[in-house]
C-alpha cells in the first residue's frame, strides 16, 4: 500500500537518509575502528557502544528506505473551496475549551504534532477530510471524545 506524502515530506526523508548514510555512518564506522584498535574488544565498552549505535543506524536507515518506497508524492493544490484536503491547513476551535489550533493535513510519514501536522490516518485527520468551514467534527482522542468546529481552511 502506498501512503500519500507531500513533495517536501518526501524530500525531507531523502535528505535524512542521505545524512545518515553519508555523514553519520562513516563517523560510527570510524569510532568502531578506533575502539577495535584499543585491543581486546571482548571487554571494550566503546566498541560495544559504537556497534550498538551502528545497528540502530542501520535499522533507522532501513525504516526510512521503506517509507520512501511505500510513499506516493501527492502534489498539493490549493482549491480555495473551503474543504479540508490533503496538504491543506485547517483552523479549528475546540468546542469544549474554546481553544483555537491549526494543523496541516499530511501523510503518516510526515505527521508531527510538534510541527502542527497531522496524518490523514489519525482519528482527527480522518474526521476532517472532506469537511467544510462551519462543520463540527467529533473524534476519539486519548483523553476521550473531542469536538472541533472548522473555522478556516487555508
Amino acid at each position: 500500500m502506498k501512503y500519500p506524502i507531500t513533495r517536501d515530506g518526501h524530500d525531507n526523508l531523502k535528505k535524512e537518509l542521505e545524512y545518515l548514510r553519508n555523514t553519520k555512518r562513516p563517523k560510527i564506522l570510524t569510532a568502531i575502528e578506533e575502539a577495535r584498535a584499543h585491543g581486546d574488544i571482548s571487554e571494550n565498552a566503546e566498541y560495544d557502544a559504537a556497534k550498538e549505535e551502528y545497528q540502530f543506524l542501520q535499522k533507522k536507515m532501513g525504516e526510512i528506505e521503506e517509507m520512501i518506497a511505500n510513499s506516493e508524492i501527492v502534489d498539493v493544490k490549493k482549491s480555495g473551496n473551503g474543504t479540508v484536503e490533503f496538504g491543506g491547513t485547517v483552523f479549528l476551535r475546540n468546542l469544549d475549551t474554546d481553544e483555537e489550533v491549526s494543523y496541516t493535513v499530511v501523510g503518516p510519514y510526515e505527521s508531527d504534532i510538534q510541527k502542527k501536522t497531522i496524518s490523514i490516518t489519525s482519528p482527527l485527520g480522518k474526521a476532517l477530510l472532506g469537511k467544510n468551514i462551519g462543520d463540527e467534527v467529533t473524534f476519539s482522542a486519548p483523553g476521550g471524545e473531542r469536538t472541533y468546529e472548522i473555522i478556516q481552511v487555508g
